[in-house]
């Protein structure tokens, strides 16, 4: 009787967990029952993680071309990003920064500069994915911003434990998709689309967690793939868990580049001089 109830007991796991030969079945979690609820979560996520610096290697292809190499990155809640590209010896190649309102952009291999107000064409100017500062802050944690008072569907399935979401607002329509097994909230991949047209889409992978200077844990992707169809634009990127920091203090003068004396115009700032880079220095 023992061995029989072992079994039953066995048989059940199975189907919840998804053993091999059985049908998995994961129960939907109370908290992501509606939108509001998912909105909810993303908003208490993004709320909780103010700044961030990492390490990244960053593989890039704009049509059929494809660059590749090491990209310090930084920023913060309050529109503030920063990016150093660097050269093979650790030399910075291209150094940009948004301060929030305005941003500059120098080219240390061509010698010329781009500046301008800080907005989504500020980030295309380096990856050509655009994305506005503040959206791509949230996005390199894991935590996608949401279309402001959106109204939608979350459709629960069951075999992979996801939580397949669609929120539709004024400024177009999302797709979410969110690991939800054990507790997680391990958002899977999100996308914008407008009037048809996808504007851009992310995918997480290898989530890991991390724990900030206060020692509160974060859950992260380990490998984030940014896509711009209009553009033609396909960024993965690394980011390096040996070099990451979550919620550390960020001066304002970390976010300001100065254009050196007499520096031309760039005809347009682009990532094709990106190149491997073995031993990058912290900006």
């Amino acid at each position: 009787m023992t061995l029989v109830m072992n079994r039953v007991a066995l048989l059940a796991v199975c189907l919840l967990a998804g053993c091999p030969g059985g049908k998995a079945n994961f129960p939907k979690p109370p908290a992501l029952e509606t939108v509001k609820d998912v909105v909810a979560k993303l908003d208490e996520a993004r709320k909780v993680r103010t700044s961030f610096k990492v390490q990244t290697q960053m593989d890039y292809w704009l049509g059929k071309d494809r660059a590749k190499g090491t990209v310090w990155v930084m920023g913060t809640a309050q529109r503030q990003v920063r990016f150093n590209a660097l050269k093979p010896s650790g030399d910075v190649l291209i150094d940009m920064a948004c301060d929030g309102a305005n941003f500059t952009y120098v080219d240390f291999q061509n010698n010329c500069q781009i500046a301008g107000p800080c907005n989504k064409s500020s980030i295309g100017a380096l990856l050509r994915v655009e994305l506005e500062p503040d959206d791509f802050h949230h996005l390199a944690q894991g935590t996608p911003p949401t279309l402001e008072g959106a109204t939608g569907t979350v459709t629960w399935d069951a075999s992979k434990g996801y939580a397949r979401v669609t929120l539709t607002g004024e400024g177009g329509t999302q797709n979410l998709v969110i690991d939800a097994r054990e507790n997680r909230f391990d958002v899977l991949s999100a996308e914008l689309v407008k009037d048809g047209k996808t504007v851009w889409s992310v995918e997480n992978t290898d989530f890991r967690t991390v724990a900030d200077a206060k020692q509160v844990s974060h859950r992260v992707p380990g490998k984030t793939r940014f896509k711009s169809p209009q553009q033609q634009a396909d960024l993965l990127v690394e980011w390096k868990d040996e070099e990451r920091a979550i919620n550390l203090p960020l001066e304002p003068a970390k976010f300001s580049v100065p254009i050196p004396a007499g520096l031309a115009a760039c005809g347009g700032g682009t990532a094709a001089n990106l190149q491997t880079s073995p031993a990058p220095k912290s900006p």
